[in-house]
């Protein structure tokens, strides 16, 4: 089990190493107004930059919940809260697939079959639970995602609790954005209960 978490360790790693070296040049250029003035060159496809910006959030420091409030900004708390949510589902499903099926001999290689084999005893007990509730926090939602395609954790399971997360977080910034509220406490809060009350409710899909 050590062996796997230092592949945790090295994906932590991947993720706040270039929020440390670019985050404040990100956050600089990417303010809720820039964001907005970005995602509007792009016309009528906007809201696809907008999604573009939430996917690349895998590999470069995003202010994800800046796009989603600039989102709501643009097209209002329904519309903008379906355009964050659909990123933030297509960003843990890129980060999912692409550990599923190019990263997982090199965790094999790196954890060793018995240390994998814990990590995929864990995801099929309490990955639901890690991928629904990790959506809202900052760095987690990639990691999660990846170690749940290394772990080759179930497809139908992942989805559900990743669409069990992703929904209240983009609904919830989308309309701090269209409200226009520079306080994301309420948003946050919603963040992180709802998906706990989604999981609940739809992990009976997913039981055997």
């Amino acid at each position: 089990m050590k062996r796997f978490w230092f592949i945790i360790l090295l994906l932590l790693a991947g993720i706040i190493v270039p929020f440390a070296i670019w985050g404040d040049q990100f956050d600089a250029s990417l303010s809720l107004e820039g964001t907005r003035a970005w995602m509007g060159r792009w016309g009528s496809m906007a809201w696809a930059a907008g999604v573009g910006l939430l996917v690349a959030d895998i590999a470069l420091p995003i202010p994800s919940t800046v796009v989603m409030s600039a989102m709501g900004l643009m097209y209002g708390w329904w519309w903008g809260g379906l355009a964050a949510s659909l990123g933030s589902i297509l960003s843990g499903l890129v980060a999912y697939a692409l550990c599923r099926f190019a990263g997982h001999r090199a965790a094999l290689w790196i954890a060793g079959a018995e240390g994998l084999a814990k990590g995929e005893a864990l995801f099929a007990r309490h990955g639901g639970w890690l991928v629904a509730t990790s959506r809202w926090m900052p760095v987690l939602p990639e990691a999660i995602a990846c170690l749940a395609g290394l772990v080759r954790m179930s497809w139908r399971r992942f989805i559900i609790a990743l669409v069990c997360g992703s929904l209240p977080v983009g609904f919830a910034f989308a309309a701090i954005g269209h409200l226009g509220s520079s306080n994301p406490a309420l948003a946050l809060a919603l963040s992180a209960i709802v998906p706990v009350l989604l999981w609940l409710m739809a992990r009976r899909l997913v039981r055997p």
